[in-house]
């Protein structure tokens, strides 16, 4: 089983190679195509430091969809492919999107036969009625609620969702390390507290219901960010696209030394440091088709 172009509606532009990325900085909100200057600037240091911490979000959501074989799996803000690459593992058939043009080249060599596309969330290029299941890890934000009329109209009737977002993160033991994020410019911080809106209670749910979804359930989701050392967390954390928005603000020297100073005092002998931050999931599925009465069928008389 395979997704190829006999289901693509070919609906969203690619992104602008090489574009201005002055739009990233100015406002509260993006154009899609800016994403890659935040996102994709490191690509390989954030697939290989940052995203493997995400390994036990991923697993949990997939065991709680039950994605197995047979599944056609689409995952919305798909980053650096990590996701796809361990629902292929259990037997899906992937797609994915995400806007940042870097990270789908990381995604796609991790992932060389999905069907992997730089392109807009609120605009996904597959017909109606394709997948089985639609993950997003952290893509899909207070800010962004038209990509979940796009889950809904790609899903396919009963299909699954999963999606993340971070919980309740002041009162998590691993805040600290989301801290150099507020050396953003105050409208950027706004911003951030708009988008992680969607992880308090009943917001989510509400969006999900007002979409056509149900059967919706509130889950906590693991997440543990561990890194080697001051310098290692420093970086990773660099490699984001809140970070790049801090060091527009402050300049990078000024964003790795307060990174690494930060991190210093939460340093532990013989472990790594060690950053438990809560995230919340979302499951649903898409309402089913409801069965018509014989005598509404096409092609079938009336009763009389």
């Amino acid at each position: 089983m395979t997704i190829d172009d006999t289901h693509v509606s070919r609906r969203g532009p690619p992104a602008v190679a090489g574009a201005d990325t002055s739009e990233f900085s100015a406002g509260p909100r993006n154009s899609w195509e800016m994403v890659d200057e935040g996102w994709g600037r490191r690509a390989a240091d954030f697939a290989s430091l940052s995203e493997p911490g995400n390994c036990r979000e991923y697993v949990a959501v997939h065991h709680r969809l039950g994605v197995g074989t047979g599944d056609l799996l689409v995952d919305v803000a798909c980053g650096s492919g990590l996701a796809i690459e361990l629902a292929r593992a259990r037997g899906a058939v992937c797609a994915g999107i995400d806007a940042s043009q870097r990270l789908v080249a990381v995604a796609r060599d991790r992932n060389p036969h999905a069907d992997i596309r730089v392109g807009d969330m609120a605009a996904l290029p597959w017909d109606d009625e394709t997948f089985d299941v639609a993950t997003s890890f952290r893509g899909i934000w207070g800010t962004t609620p038209e990509a979940v009329d796009e889950i809904h109209r790609v899903l396919l009737p009963g299909g699954r969702v999963g999606l993340t977002v971070w919980g309740h993160i002041k009162k998590s033991p691993g805040a600290w390390a989301l801290a150099p994020f507020r050396m953003a410019a105050p409208a950027r911080v706004e911003n951030q507290a708009a988008m992680v809106s969607l992880g308090r209670p009943g917001v989510g749910e509400d969006l999900l219901a007002r979409r056509g979804f149900v059967d919706i359930e509130r889950v906590d989701v693991p997440f543990v960010w561990e890194f080697a050392d001051p310098e290692t967390f420093a970086r990773t954390l660099a490699s984001t696209g809140p970070a790049y928005e801090a060091i527009q603000n402050v300049g990078e020297a000024a964003f790795n030394e307060a990174a690494i100073e930060l991190a210093r005092a939460r340093v532990r002998d013989g472990l790594p440091l060690r950053a438990e931050i809560a995230v919340v999931g979302y499951l649903a599925r898409n309402r089913t088709r409801p069965e018509r009465r014989l005598d509404e069928r096409d092609g079938l008389p009336e009763r009389t």
